[in-house]
């Protein structure tokens, strides 16, 4: 064996012990992995199709390879999503929380909606707002960037975490520029990164079948190619527990390690698990092969070969709480997750897809089950600088922590948010332009 345990960890007996009783192929890649070593394509499908003791040993290494990479600390950011339109041109049969423009529950928040939403978020304390949404018809190529200057002229220190690759094409196409020249636009306007979602499976045979006409692969590696060679992270993220196989999710997290090796502008990695509740492709059997999402084993492993495939070029991997609860959130601790994401307070596209776990997390849930799983809880800012750590005996009281759960529908839910009139999308060829100059 090649294993090189620091001298101060606790496990590395118990791991070392483990990894000679276990069958030799799959020890020898968790053996690898240990030293330093990143796992192939092949090995991370053999590791996708561990259980027993070697899922166990796969568990303890990707443990191990996070404490040696970012310690025992856990983050976690305050943030809020505004999900500002869920009318959208796609028709997507992961989604739940799209709607045609004709339909009675297509919303559009007006801007001075969207500052407003803004400002109350960062009286509670949020630094980062998530600003994603649907692509309504027509829309004027600039509205994205013209967003970004309002929040930015009301609110100058907030961090604009916005706009999916998705967004950014369909920008660029609107504007009739490029997805360079438009990401430029968006950075002059004030964006400080990307959400890297509209992601789901990194396999265009996977995307014809689950998304047909969505944004491609080849495009979805321009957008984060392109704003990371302009100097704008992103995060990278997958959707898995569908129609995919062990090979799919593989590859994908094999070409965001390559992407990463090339440009070093992934901030994090989100393993994001299929919703399949209220989404169309399970629950109107638009593809009768689909899964209805994953199991807990598979929840483990994808984030444990996460860990193993990309420690060495982005440390960072992050829990979806929204996705899985915050209990089993916690227990992803142990397999290779140091952040807890974000306090979101307003999270509408996983709620419509029937996620059932909330929109809000107070900080000092955050810490209180950091530190309950052995942790050192710590805020941070979007590109995961530091704000704050939170040692023993340190933990004030925040905004946020004073909102109450009577109190938590002020935000408003998406659920009654589609039911609004004040809110209601109007076709540009009606409104004869979208809401409040968009």
């Amino acid at each position: 064996m090649s294993i090189r345990p620091e001298a101060s960890d606790p496990h590395s007996g118990s791991l070392e012990h483990l990894l000679k009783t276990i069958e030799p192929a799959t020890a020898r890649i968790l053996d690898a992995s240990m030293g330093g070593e990143d796992p192939t394509t092949e090995d991370a499908i053999h590791l996708l199709g561990t259980s027993g003791p070697e899922l166990g040993a796969l568990k303890m290494t990707a443990d191990e390879l996070r404490r040696r990479r970012t310690g025992d600390v856990v983050t976690y950011v305050v943030n809020r999503n505004i999900n500002f339109t869920n009318v959208c041109i796609k028709r997507c049969t992961f989604c739940a929380f799209s709607r045609d423009h004709r339909q009675e529950e297509g919303y559009f928040l007006p801007m001075d909606e969207i500052l407003r939403r803004g400002r109350e978020a960062w009286e509670l304390g949020a630094t980062e707002l998530c600003i994603q949404a649907g692509l309504p018809p027509q829309m004027e190529g600039s509205y994205y960037i013209q967003l970004c200057e309002a929040i930015k002229g009301e609110l100058p220190d907030v961090h604009i975490h916005g706009f999916s690759p998705e967004e950014v094409l369909y920008g660029s196409v609107r504007s009739r520029c490029t997805i360079r020249e438009y990401l430029q636009g968006l950075k002059d306007a004030g964006v400080g990164s990307l959400p890297g979602t509209s992601a789901e499976i990194l396999d265009q045979e996977v995307r014809d079948r689950i998304a047909p006409g969505r944004i491609n692969v080849e495009q979805w590696i321009e957008v984060i190619t392109g704003a990371h060679d302009l100097g704008i992270p992103t995060t990278s993220t997958i959707m898995y527990g569908h129609v995919e196989t062990d090979e799919h999710v593989a590859r994908h997290i094999a070409l965001v390690r390559d992407i990463q090796k090339a440009t070093g502008g992934f901030t994090e990695f989100v393993p994001l698990s299929f919703i399949a509740s209220e989404a169309p492709m399970y629950n109107q059997g638009l593809l009768p092969e689909v899964r209805k999402g994953p199991t807990w084993d598979e929840v483990v492993k994808v984030h444990a070969v996460s860990r193993l495939m990309l420690d060495n070029w982005i440390p960072n991997l992050q829990v979806s709480w929204v996705k899985e609860s915050l209990p089993l959130a916690q227990k992803l601790l142990s397999v290779g997750v140091n952040d807890m994401g974000g306090t979101l307070i307003n999270e509408s596209i996983s709620t419509a897809a029937g996620a059932q776990y909330g929109q809000l997390v107070r900080p000092s849930q955050f810490r209180q089950l950091i530190r309950d799983a052995g942790r050192i809880p710590a805020e941070r800012y979007t590109t995961y600088d530091i704000r704050h750590i939170y040692d023993d005996g340190d933990d004030p009281i925040e905004p946020l922590d004073l909102i109450e759960e009577d109190q938590v529908g002020r935000f408003g839910s998406f659920h009654e948010l589609i039911k609004l009139d004040s809110y209601r999308f109007q076709h540009p060829k009606r409104a004869g332009k979208l809401q409040d100059g968009a």
